[in-house]
């Protein structure tokens, strides 16, 4: 009996709590916020184009200022900007045995603006075995090694990987420069005895821009919490579909940046961070992780708590409302103390239903998970059977904005103990992140 009152006082506190993200986050402003994001004059966001993504960064940036954030310590603005070098292709000519290969059977993976190679190369095969239970599974598992370590090669592909040879062509048909030294010719064809390439990149800058702001931790300063989700999506399309060709990417991810900046709103009115809390929408997220892997190299990860990126809460999960999904759950204790937190709500967490979709390396929680950090992603889109995703038909009409904000609340009262400095997440053992 003596320690009802106790457990009485933390339930009037967690109801308060409840009744305050309920009251301060709310369904008008997250449906203005991802309108504005996914509207067709912000084009499509795409980080390639500095054109059409400028606009979006600007309205971000405007939304920090009206919230009253800090800038990030170090930087003056709210805008963290960086240059990475483009290498698009303009010239590509490859001969098997003397017949001229065309160049939608071809991935060409250098950094060099001028390639002429006669014979020279190491050769290696990705065969095909009719035994295979999931060839594109299979094809990433030999391609990928391959593509990552340091050998200059040739590599013949054998035609019945042709479907994911065409998605892998287009992860790195154009890409960012990544210092890499050596140069490797992926080609869809059967194992040549001779073979030339002769090909010519352009190498082109760019400045490229994260928009970030904080709220500085009242006892606990240096130990910070991130909030995050990335800005940047594909941009206007090559081919218009029934009229339309600019891939407006409002669950992808306006949404998740709708949610950061709601966050924001929430807890700098809620004053009870003792740790620093830093929210940042991330560029490049779409074309390699830029954005992220250039934040988390200005920062020490040692300091970094927690982080939640939020990508894709625009639907329902596969569970129905009042849930969501965290990526990598098995990786860190953050997701029991986001249970304990969320007790008494009708919110669950669930670990990621999609383990063969690879989502945890697939948005920009990864970079820091690799530098130990609890770092994980939260989704509610049903990944396996969105017919939106990466579409010009990801449209506001298609999102349900009830869902985007009963998530973004849940967020919010997940991370209070973390926020308060009473709960720390396990680190991520860095040796088991690829």
């Amino acid at each position: 009996m003596k320690y009802f009152p106790f457990i009485l006082f933390l339930t009037i506190v967690s109801s308060t709590q409840a009744q305050n993200v309920t009251k301060d986050i709310k369904e008008k402003d997250v449906e203005r916020i991802i309108k504005t994001l996914a509207a067709d004059d912000m084009l499509g966001r795409s980080a390639k184009k500095p054109d059409q993504i400028e606009k979006a960064a600007t309205f971000i940036e405007s939304e920090f200022k009206s919230i009253h954030l800090q800038p990030l310590k170090g930087l003056t603005s709210f805008r963290q900007e960086f240059q990475k070098d483009f290498i698009s292709l303009k010239q590509l000519e490859v001969t098997l045995d003397g017949q001229k290969i065309g160049n939608e059977n071809i991935v060409l993976i250098s950094e060099k603006a001028d390639i002429n190679i006669n014979n020279n190369l190491a050769v290696k095969n990705i065969s095909f075995d009719a035994t295979l239970d999931n060839k594109d599974k299979y094809f990433y598992e030999q391609a990928m090694p391959i593509y990552q370590d340091t050998l200059s090669a040739i590599v013949f592909v054998a035609p019945e990987f042709q479907s994911a040879f065409q998605e892998f062509k287009g992860y790195f048909g154009e890409r960012f420069a990544s210092k890499r030294k050596s140069t490797k010719i992926f080609v869809l064809a059967p194992a040549a005895s001779t073979y030339t390439v002769r090909a010519a990149q352009q190498i082109v800058s760019y400045k490229m821009t994260n928009i970030t702001g904080m709220l500085e931790g009242k006892t606990k300063p240096d130990e910070m919490v991130i909030f995050s989700g990335h800005y940047d999506h594909l941009g206007i399309q090559d081919v218009a579909i029934d009229g339309d060709s600019i891939a407006n990417g409002a669950d992808d991810d306006a949404s998740g940046t709708t949610a950061v900046i709601e966050l924001a709103r929430y807890f700098k009115k809620a004053k009870n961070n003792n740790r620093t809390l830093v929210f940042v929408a991330f560029t490049a997220e779409e074309i390699g992780g830029y954005g992220s892997k250039y934040f988390s190299e200005q920062l020490d990860p040692d300091k970094v708590i927690t982080m939640f990126n939020i990508e894709m809460i625009g639907k329902a999960s596969k569970w129905g409302q009042n849930s969501a999904f965290m990526t990598g759950i098995e990786r860190s204790d953050l997701g029991a103390i986001i249970e304990k937190n969320l007790k008494g709500t009708p919110f669950k967490i669930y670990p990621d239903p999609y383990p063969e979709q690879d989502l945890f390396y697939r948005s920009d929680n990864a970079t820091l998970a690799r530098l130990g950090v609890p770092a994980h992603s939260f989704s509610t889109d049903q990944i396996d059977s969105d017919k939106l995703y990466h579409t010009v038909n990801d449209e506001t009409e298609s999102l349900d904005v009830k869902n985007i904000t009963a998530t973004i609340r849940a967020i919010a009262l997940a991370a209070e103990s973390i926020i308060s400095g009473k709960d720390t997440p396990a680190r991520i053992d860095k040796s088991t992140v690829r």
